[in-house]
């Protein structure tokens, strides 16, 4: 049987074995190809100021490797650059590209590196990236829900436990609670770029190299906080990085899940609080009143898919040995649809959120069973110096004189903080301000770093 052989493929490779191991790589390396160019590039900018004789780059050839360097990117956003199944992976690749444009040189780029250090340093360049505008995409969708809120701030809505009708609440409650949800969520978003702002690059095959290479610099030059300091568990920290993303990334998918599952009762006839817009509902083949609200099932059902994703990552290290092993292939795809699934639903809830609609008479007839203002009547008892407990009895057992209470006024004598007259909106949304322009400034320091090194 014939073996696969190229100037840049690693061995002689059985190409049954070849289509085994390579997966799904080819395709899912192409979100990596530019980043790979930048990891590249700070590698060989590295090597060209190491302290070493002979010298291994001149500026010359560092300046022409940028180049090459360049236009791949180029190639890759204007959707040309392909990954062969001969190249294995995007480093290949990269590496072939240059080779076909530098000869000889293209061949030196390898040197004191391994893939193994590459793809981490890629998915981390890659995280990076999209850890940034998933940030800002959850301080979108926070404000979107806070602006719901505050608009309708003073429409009552009952408030629930086991879903059976509880105290009066309000709509500005219910959406800034949310909106809250999801900026505690964003802490985790900040713990998991902290874990992933670290650089892989230099470790190599996870033992390091007998050359004088200088990783702090490479991390500087790709804007990381630092370099991780031991090379062995640089290596052992792949897959785990990826792990970490999805757990915070499963907590959004919860937070949306919640909502969306509030959003399809609330919408429907039988509450029929909001109205959902109808350009984001689907209809029947049959059936020519419907519309249904199936982004919002979807955002469950993809809420148990990314719960899945996560476990499946931290399944795949548990039993994994010190060292790179290829099992770490398989969190590549894991990550990757996991962030693609977070970040377009919180642009689908972001939609939804802006365009839902409040029908207020539908709020306060909700109110028509007096048993949803028995705890604050016995608590206006209390307030008359009854004990709590003889007030909670009377109240119990004559819920039929609470006809006549206006969940308008309970809800705005509620003043204190985060009750349903005591939301403070304005400091929400300045957390969700925040909190994007820290992303923002994240961002620009990353694009900064990578104008400088590519000389553009």
């Amino acid at each position: 049987m014939k073996t696969a052989d190229t100037a840049t493929t690693v061995g002689k490779i059985n190409p049954d074995v070849l289509a085994f191991t390579e997966g799904k790589d080819p395709v899912l390396d192409l979100a990596l190809a530019e980043v790979d160019c930048l990891g590249t590039a700070a590698h060989v900018t590295m090597l060209s100021h190491m302290d070493f004789r002979p010298v291994l780059f001149t500026e010359t050839q560092r300046v022409a490797v940028i180049r090459a360097l360049r236009d791949i990117i180029d190639e890759v956003r204007r959707g040309v650059f392909t990954i062969t199944a001969a190249d294995q992976d995007v480093h290949l690749a990269v590496e072939r590209r240059l080779t076909e444009r530098l000869g000889d040189l293209g061949k030196k780029v390898h040197t004191c590196r391994s893939r193994n250090d590459q793809v981490a340093v890629d998915i981390r360049l890659h995280v990076r990236n999209e850890l940034n505008a998933l940030s800002e995409e959850v301080a979108d969708l926070a404000e979107a829900l806070l602006a719901f809120g505050e608009t309708y701030r003073k429409i009552p809505l009952v408030g629930r436990t086991h879903l059976q009708p509880a105290m009066p609440s309000s709509v500005g409650m219910w959406a800034s609670a949310y909106a809250e949800m999801l900026l505690d969520d964003g802490y985790l978003l900040e713990a998991a770029a902290k874990v992933n702002n670290l650089c892989p690059l230099g470790s190599a095959a996870g033992y390091g190299v007998p050359l004088p290479i200088d990783r702090q610099l490479t991390s500087d030059l790709l804007a990381f906080d630092r370099p991780h300091h031991n090379v062995f568990y640089a290596s052992c920290a792949r897959g785990k990085d990826e792990a970490v993303l999805l757990a915070a990334c499963a907590q959004i998918m919860l937070s949306l899940s919640r909502l969306a599952e509030d959003l399809i009762l609330f919408s429907m006839p039988e509450f029929r609080y909001f109205t959902l817009p109808r350009d984001l509902c689907t209809g029947s083949s049959i059936m020519p009143q419907k519309y249904n609200p199936d982004v919002l099932e979807l955002i469950r059902g993809k809420a148990a898919l990314l719960l899945g994703q996560s476990t499946a990552a931290n399944v795949i290290l548990k039993a994994m040995p010190g060292g790179y092993n290829r099992d770490l292939q398989d969190t590549k795809e894991l990550y990757m649809e996991g962030l693609r699934v977070t970040r377009t639903s919180l642009r689908i809830m972001k939609l939804m959120a802006e365009n839902l609609k409040v029908n207020p008479e539908a709020c306060r007839a909700a109110f028509a069973e007096p048993g949803v203002f028995a705890t604050d009547r016995a608590l206006e008892l209390v307030a008359g110096g009854m004990p709590f407990r003889d007030a909670y009895h009377q109240v119990r057992d004559h819920l039929e004189d609470l006809r006549g209470m206006d969940p308008d006024e309970v809800i705005a004598k509620k003043t204190h903080l985060g009750g349903t007259n005591g939301i403070d909106f304005a400091a929400l949304r300045g957390r969700a301000e925040a909190f994007r322009a820290q992303a923002a400034a994240a961002q620009a320091r990353v694009d900064a770093a990578f104008a400088s090194l590519m000389n553009v």
